[in-house]
C-alpha cells in the first residue's frame, strides 16, 4: 500500500468502528460467552426442519366427519376406475336421428363422393348426375 493511502485506510477503519451500533459496542465478554454456551447447548441447533421426521400434527377437522367421508368414499361406485376403462360413456345425441339417417343416406348415395377437386389431373369435378337419395326425399 502506498504511503499516501495509509491515512485514508486508517480514517475509513475509524469511521467504520465509530458507526457500529452502541449495543454492539457494549456487549461484555461474559455476555458473549453465555450466549455462545446457550447456543451450543440448544436442541437441534444444526439440524434442518423435517430431517428428524415430520413435525407434530394437530388436526383441526372433526374426527367423526373425516371418518364418515372416508367410509362414503370407500363405498362409492367406480372409485378407482378411470373414465372409459369400462367401455365408452353413454352417448346422447343432440340431433334428430331421422335427419342424421337421411343425411347419411344422401352422402352414401352421392355420385363422385370419393373424388376431390383436382384429383383428376387438376380438373374441377362437377357432377351432372342426380342424387337418388335426394330425389326420393323430395318425392320425385
Amino acid at each position: 500500500m502506498k504511503t499516501s493511502q495509509i491515512p485514508l485506510a486508517a480514517a475509513l477503519a475509524l469511521l467504520a468502528v465509530a458507526s457500529l451500533p452502541a449495543q454492539a459496542q457494549q456487549r461484555t465478554r461474559e455476555a458473549v460467552e453465555a450466549e455462545a454456551i446457550a447456543a451450543a447447548h440448544a436442541k437441534d441447533q444444526n439440524v434442518t426442519r423435517g430431517s428428524r421426521g415430520a413435525d407434530p400434527f394437530t388436526s383441526t377437522a372433526d374426527p367423526e366427519a373425516v371418518y364418515k367421508q372416508a367410509v362414503d368414499t370407500a363405498h362409492a361406485p367406480n372409485q378407482n376406475v378411470t373414465r372409459g376403462s369400462r367401455g365408452p360413456d353413454p352417448f346422447t345425441s343432440s340431433r334428430d336421428p331421422e335427419q342424421v339417417y337421411r343425411e347419411a343416406m344422401a352422402t352414401a348415395a352421392a355420385p363422385d363422393q370419393n373424388v376431390t377437386s383436382g384429383s383428376r389431373v387438376n380438373s374441377k369435378v362437377i357432377s351432372t348426375m342426380q342424387n337418388p337419395a335426394l330425389q326420393s326425399a323430395q318425392g320425385k
